[in-house]
């Protein structure tokens, strides 16, 4: 059996855990750090609570690092790592070099999970591709192994976009019910229109620009929106905040997300 310690269990690990029990993934195979919301989901799925990190780590195969990043490094030096374990860092902006010399001789990987992890529906970015991680991190969704650490960082601003993703069904359902749509029917079709926009550049052939001008109609509604759009920059400032998200990312000030 493969023990899954979890140290830092936040607003992001709980959603993990949800997402591993959701897919079978037994609670005995489970153990969690003492703080934040260990207890409260030991109690409630039964999953063995450590009494400390020290415990945490000798009693897992692997680690999965969930704390604030700027306590990531400091969270893990001490705690008595031994070869063969793997440390999966979920924390955004903090390098491997960083982790890997703090928990030494531990092999250590990145991951970037959504919390739609507990849906089971979050593309989950990682490097370095360990072919023995697939099974557990195919439990949260799709597994997308990337080439190096620049190309993690910047397929980490995903996880922003995740959000502002949430933002504009946010604004597009609320827009819908001010003009007399249902809550919930608005709520709905806007979530749904995102999930069919994603499926339809995912999965079919063409490019997205081949995609999105087939929609294109002269005169039509789609063109009448791009046009206010692009007069107001939106398209602009959309790169721009991906660029400062980048730029959060690797200018050595690791980004906190919530755990």
């Amino acid at each position: 059996m493969t023990k899954i310690g979890f140290l830092g269990v936040g607003h992001l690990a709980e959603e993990i855990i949800t997402g591993l029990l959701r897919s079978g993934q037994p609670a005995s195979e489970l153990i969690l750090s003492s703080r934040g919301y260990g207890p409260k989901l030991a109690a409630r799925h039964g999953i063995d609570l450590a009494t400390d990190n020290l415990q945490l780590v000798a009693a897992a195969d692997i680690v999965l690092l969930a704390t604030r990043p700027r306590d990531a490094v400091a969270a893990v030096s001490g705690l008595g790592w031994r070869p063969g374990q793997i440390l999966i860092s979920a924390c955004a902006g903090v390098p491997l070099k960083e982790l890997r010399a703090a928990a030494a001789p531990a092999e250590v990987v990145r991951i970037m999970p959504l919390t739609a992890s507990s849906l089971g529906a979050s593309p989950t970015t990682v490097y370095p591709d360990l072919p023995e991680l697939r099974p557990l991190l195919g439990r949260l969704g799709s597994v997308i192994p990337l080439s190096h650490e620049a190309e993690f960082e910047t397929a980490t601003v995903s996880a922003a976009i995740y959000g502002w993703a949430q933002m504009l069904i946010g604004l597009g359902s609320d827009w819908s019910v001010a003009h007399g749509m249902q809550p919930d029917a608005a709520r709905r079709l806007a979530a749904e229109t995102f999930v069919a926009a994603g499926r339809m550049i995912a999965e079919r052939p063409e490019t997205g620009e081949a995609l999105l001008q087939s929609l294109v109609t002269p005169g039509g509604i789609t063109e009448c929106g791009l046009e206010v759009l692009a007069a107001e920059n939106v398209g602009a400032s959309w790169k721009l905040a991906c660029d400062a998200v980048l730029a959060k990312l690797t200018d050595g000030a690791p980004v906190d997300r919530g755990a």
